[in-house]
């Protein structure tokens, strides 16, 4: 794989999160290579992923949106969504919060219209 990449990875070990479902499901994972077009990750067995999710690197302090590019086994590489741009780590915590409070009311307000 690496000699189809136009940019080289620095090779890391990072601990990272996934986060999918609208914010509301997260998952560990290891960071083994980066750079500015994507990551290559590790992940505890053979989970299902969607092919959309944030990934987080707390040590670089930055969240980014990714796609599933190839997945093999417990190994899966993601490519950063061109359009996105690097997220501040206390951002992109604010901002899934309020994804998950928005959620949580918009199912209130159906429970309470509902009823009527």
């Amino acid at each position: 794989m690496d000699n189809r990449r136009s940019e080289a990875r620095q090779r890391v070990y990072y601990g990272g999160v996934l986060t999918f479902n609208a914010g509301s499901s997260t998952l560990a994972c290891i960071v083994r290579n980066f750079n500015n077009r994507g990551v290559k990750i590790e992940l505890d067995g053979t989970v299902l992923l969607p092919d959309r999710v944030d990934v987080t690197i707390e040590r670089r302090g930055w969240s980014r949106h990714a796609r599933m590019i190839w997945r093999d086994g417990a190994g899966a590489g993601l490519a950063f969504d061109q359009d996105s741009e690097v997220i501040s780590l206390e951002w992109a915590r604010t901002l899934r919060e309020r994804e998950r409070t928005n959620k949580r009311l918009k199912s209130r307000l159906e429970q309470m219209l509902s009823g009527y």
